[in-house]
């Protein structure tokens, strides 16, 4: 194990040494969610609470459910969760997402304003022969992206959002889906490696509910072309601050 830092040491961090390691994704992903002081918001993926502990930190009074159905992470979660004070506001549940157990236990808290996610991505290619990197980064039929949609929008109040962030290539997939689980309203956050270069990632949030037009958003460039973050990306990375769809 290794004890790292976010948010500019406002979040503490324990994670493997080796296999799924939490880089930039989970931080930008909970600074989207447009969550407010006693809002509950539902993770898919929590993995050892990464996004969830950033959110957490960033809006005060703040509740999070996260579902994870690897055991050993699951409970990692709960450490980081105890190592950060928030024991009482992040509720770690244990199981796959799709399955009535897991929802049973997800559903007993209510449901949630807003809802995020972090999937399993990767179609094919390489895939690492650590477990947990492995279910972490790629898909497969029982954690297909169309089913982590439709069971997250289950569980959302109406006019919750959900938030996912996925390279570009999965944004048709992520689109369809969204759509049929009833999420509308979409706006896209492109996220540049640098300004001039092809975005590595989207930010996706849509409504339940919503019917307004897609918004393709002015994107954000992480890192200067001379080497370290942006300022917009520093605000975000090692400040707090959100990062608005709205």
């Amino acid at each position: 194990m290794t004890e790292d830092a976010l948010l500019g040491g406002r979040v503490r961090l324990c994670q493997p040494a080796e296999g799924f390691r939490a880089a930039i994704d989970p931080v930008l992903l909970a600074a989207a969610v447009p969550a407010r002081p006693g809002d509950r918001v539902l993770e898919a993926g929590t993995g050892s609470g990464a996004a969830a502990l950033c959110l957490l930190a960033r809006v005060a009074g703040a509740r999070v459910v996260g579902i994870e159905r690897n055991a050993a992470l699951a409970e990692l979660a709960r450490t980081n969760a105890a190592l950060n004070g928030n024991g009482d506001r992040f509720l770690v549940v244990t199981g796959d997402l799709a399955t009535r157990a897991t929802a049973r236990a997800a559903a007993a808290h209510g449901a949630c304003a807003h809802a995020m996610a972090n999937p399993p991505f990767h179609l094919g290619g390489t895939v690492s022969p650590l477990a947990p990197r492995r279910e972490a980064g790629h898909e497969s039929a029982e954690v297909a992206l169309a089913l982590w949609v439709a069971a997250m929008a289950r569980r959302l109040a109406p006019r919750g959002t959900l938030t996912l962030v996925l390279p570009p290539a999965r944004l048709p997939d992520a689109i369809a889906a969204l759509g049929e689980a009833g999420i509308g309203g979409l706006a896209l956050l492109p996220l540049w490696p640098r300004a001039g270069a092809a975005a590595r990632r989207v930010i996706v949030q849509g409504i339940k509910g919503g019917r307004a037009p897609c918004r393709l958003l002015p994107g954000v460039a992480l890192h200067r072309a001379e080497g370290g973050y942006t300022d917009a990306a520093e605000r975000v990375l090692r400040e707090a601050d959100a990062l608005a769809l709205s």
